[in-house]
C-alpha cells in the first residue's frame, strides 16, 4: 500500500512511501488487541483502595457486653464488626494489577491496530518536521493544513520534540508520542495517525524484527 507524503502545509511532496504489508496489511488478531489494551488499562489502575479492620481502629479493647444473656447478638470490643463505626471484614488493600503480556503478543497486537487503521486510510505520512518554539495556533493550522482537525489525533514523531508536544499539549483530542512509544491502545483510541517518515521506519525496525 503506498501513500503520498505530505508536507506540513498539506502538499503533495512528490514522494511516496510504501507500508510494510507485515505490519500494516496483516489480518487483524481480535484476541490479542483485547489483551494488550486490557494489560493498559490495568496497568494504569492505582489499586490504592484501602479500608480499616478492627485491628486499625482507634478504639478501647473492652468487651461492650457479657458473653450470654443479653438476649443480643455477642460482641467484643468497640471495634468490632458488627457495630457502627467498627472495622470491615475482608475489606479492599491496596493491590497490583498489572499483568505481564509477551512481546511477540505485544507486538501482534500493535501490528492488528496498524493494520485496522490502515484498513480505514486513517494514516497520513507528513515529512520530518519541528517547530522553533512552542505554537498551539500553529500546530493547529498544520492540523488543518492536513485535514485532520477536530479529529482525535495521535502524532508519532520520531525522536522528543519538546516544541511540538507542548505546542499540542492543551488539546484534548491530540496525543504526541515517540514511534517508539506508540502502543495498541493509543492507536485504537485516534481517529488518525499521522505519523513522519522517520517515525515510519523507526516502526518498521520495532515491529519487523
Amino acid at each position: 500500500m503506498e501513500i503520498n507524503v505530505l508536507n506540513i502545509n498539506g502538499q503533495e511532496t512528490g514522494r511516496k512511501v510504501t507500508l510494510n504489508e507485515s505490519i500494516f496489511g496483516i489480518e487483524p488478531n481480535d484476541h490479542v488487541i483485547y489483551l494488550a489494551v486490557k494489560q493498559f488499562m490495568a496497568n494504569r489502575r492505582q489499586g490504592n483502595a484501602k479500608s480499616k479492620e478492627r485491628s486499625e481502629i482507634a478504639g478501647s479493647t473492652r468487651k461492650l457486653i457479657r458473653q450470654k444473656g443479653s438476649g443480643g447478638a455477642r460482641r467484643g470490643d468497640i471495634k468490632s464488626p458488627v457495630l457502627v463505626g467498627g472495622g470491615r471484614v475482608f475489606g479492599p488493600k491496596p493491590r497490583d494489577y498489572s499483568f505481564k503480556l509477551n512481546k511477540k503478543v505485544k507486538a501482534l497486537a500493535r501490528r492488528s491496530a496498524l493494520s485496522y487503521k490502515a484498513q480505514e486510510n486513517a494514516i497520513v505520512v507528513v515529512e520530518d518536521f519541528t517547530f522553533e518554539k512552542p505554537n498551539t495556533k500553529q500546530f493547529l493550522d498544520v492540523a488543518k493544513n492536513l485535514k485532520v482537525d477536530g479529529k482525535k489525533l495521535l502524532v508519532a514523531l520520531p525522536e522528543n520534540s519538546k516544541n511540538v508536544y507542548l505546542s499540542a499539549r492543551n488539546l484534548q483530542k491530540t496525543q504526541v508520542m515517540e514511534a517508539r512509544e506508540i502502543n495498541t491502545y493509543r492507536i485504537l483510541d485516534a481517529d488518525v495517525l499521522v505519523v513522519t517518515e522517520k517515525s515510519l521506519e523507526i516502526i518498521d525496525g520495532i515491529l519487523n524484527k
